[in-house]
C-alpha cells in the first residue's frame, strides 16, 4: 500500500477546504481506496515501480485528490435541501409539511436580516410581546377570546394540560390514545404535563356516559384528540365537541381540543373529517390546539384558541417561555 499518499499529503491537496474537513475526507478517501485495492486481489504497485512510471502515479494521485474533494463537498452541503413531491400526499409531514407562501418567505427573511420589533412596542419604548404581532390574527380566524402561539402542536397540547391540569387527571376516550408519528403519543404527553391519564370508553365506541362517569373531584380536564392519520369506520361511536363541551359546562371542567391539522376554512369537502376549529370555539372549549404548518399554510407552529382564563393560565404557566414560537417563525405566520 505504498503508494498511497499520507492523510496529511492528501490533505494538503485539498485548497480552500477547511483543515478539519480536508483531513477527514483525506482519510476517508484513502480508505476507500485501499479497499478497492484489496478486494481486487492484485498486488499494488511498489514505491520504486511507481516511481517509473511517473506519469501513472500522479493520475492516481489526482483521482484520489478528486475523490477526496467530492467527498469534503458533500460533507459541506446542507442535508435540508428542497425536493420534488411526486407522493401524491399534499401536505407531508416528512417533506416539510406546507410550502410557505411568498409573503411569508419575504417575512421571514427580512426580520431575520437585522432587528426587528419582535418584544418592543415602537410607540411607548416599552418591552412588548411577541404574541401581540399574531394574537389579534388568531382571534379574528377562530372566533375566540383570546390565543398563544407556541412552537408546534404537540407543545401546544403539553402546555394546555400542564397549565390547565398538572397533577389531577385529564379524561380521554380509549379511541383517542393515538400516536401520530415520531413516537408521539397521547399518553405520555399527559404524563409529560403532570397530570394523570384517565381512559374512559372502548377503542370504537366512547358514549357522553364514560365521560359522565369519570368526573370526578380530581378531574383537570376533559381532552378531545384528533386521530390525524388514520381512522376507525364501521361500529363505531364518539362524542361530538357540543356534547363534550355542554357536559364541561354542567361539570365545571374545562375542554381540551387537539384539533390537529386544524381547519379553518368551510365548505370544503376534502377537509369534511377534519375538525372545525371555530366550531369547536364557539361550543365552548377551553383552549383548542392545532397546526399552523399544515392546513393553514404557514410556518412550523402549534396554535392555541381559547377563553381568556384558560389561555391566560397558559400564557403565565413556565412552559410558555420554554416553547415559544421563534421570530422567524413569527414572521412567517404573521405573513401567512
Amino acid at each position: 500500500m505504498r503508494e498511497l499518499p499520507s492523510v496529511e499529503e492528501l490533505a494538503a491537496r485539498l485548497n480552500g477546504v477547511p483543515r478539519a474537513l480536508a483531513v477527514e475526507a483525506a482519510r476517508a478517501a484513502i480508505a476507500a481506496r485501499r479497499e478497492e485495492m484489496l478486494a481486487a486481489g492484485t498486488k499494488p504497485a511498489t514505491e520504486d515501480s511507481a516511481r517509473d512510471s511517473l506519469a501513472g502515479f500522479e493520475s492516481a494521485l489526482d483521482a484520489l485528490t478528486a475523490n477526496a474533494r467530492a467527498r469534503a463537498e458533500a460533507a459541506s452541503r446542507p442535508s435540508l435541501r428542497p425536493v420534488l413531491n411526486a407522493t401524491g400526499v399534499i401536505v407531508h409531514t416528512n417533506l416539510g409539511r406546507a410550502p410557505l407562501a411568498r409573503a411569508a418567505i419575504e417575512a421571514a427573511a427580512a426580520v431575520g436580516g437585522g432587528y426587528s420589533t419582535l418584544e418592543y412596542d415602537v410607540v411607548s419604548g416599552a418591552r412588548g410581546s411577541r404574541q401581540a404581532h399574531v394574537e389579534g390574527l388568531v382571534r379574528e380566524l377562530t372566533g375566540a377570546e383570546a390565543a398563544l402561539v407556541v412552537n408546534n402542536c404537540a407543545a401546544a397540547a403539553l402546555l394546555a394540560a400542564s397549565a390547565l391540569a398538572a397533577g389531577r387527571e385529564i379524561v380521554v376516550s380509549r379511541g383517542q390514545l393515538v400516536e401520530i408519528g415520531g413516537s408521539f403519543r397521547v399518553p405520555d404527553v399527559v404524563e409529560a404535563s403532570g397530570a394523570r391519564l384517565a381512559e374512559v370508553g372502548t377503542t370504537n365506541r366512547t358514549r357522553l356516559g364514560d365521560y359522565e362517569r369519570a368526573i370526578g373531584p380530581e378531574t383537570g380536564a376533559l381532552m378531545r384528540v384528533h386521530p390525524s392519520n388514520f381512522r376507525t369506520v364501521g361500529f363505531v361511536e364518539e362524542v361530538g365537541i357540543e356534547e363534550l363541551c355542554e357536559l364541561g359546562r354542567r361539570s365545571g371542567v374545562p375542554i381540551i381540543d387537539d384539533a390537529g391539522s386544524g381547519a379553518l376554512a368551510r365548505g370544503i369537502e376534502a377537509l369534511r373529517d377534519e375538525p372545525d376549529v371555530r366550531r369547536s370555539v364557539a361550543a365552548g372549549s377551553a383552549v383548542v390546539c392545532f397546526s399552523a404548518d399544515k392546513l393553514l399554510g404557514g410556518p412550523q407552529a402549534g396554535v392555541m384558541a381559547g377563553t381568556a382564563a384558560a389561555i391566560e393560565r397558559c400564557r403565565s404557566h413556565p412552559l410558555a417561555r420554554a416553547l415559544r414560537i421563534d421570530k422567524l417563525s413569527l414572521a412567517a405566520l404573521e405573513a401567512t
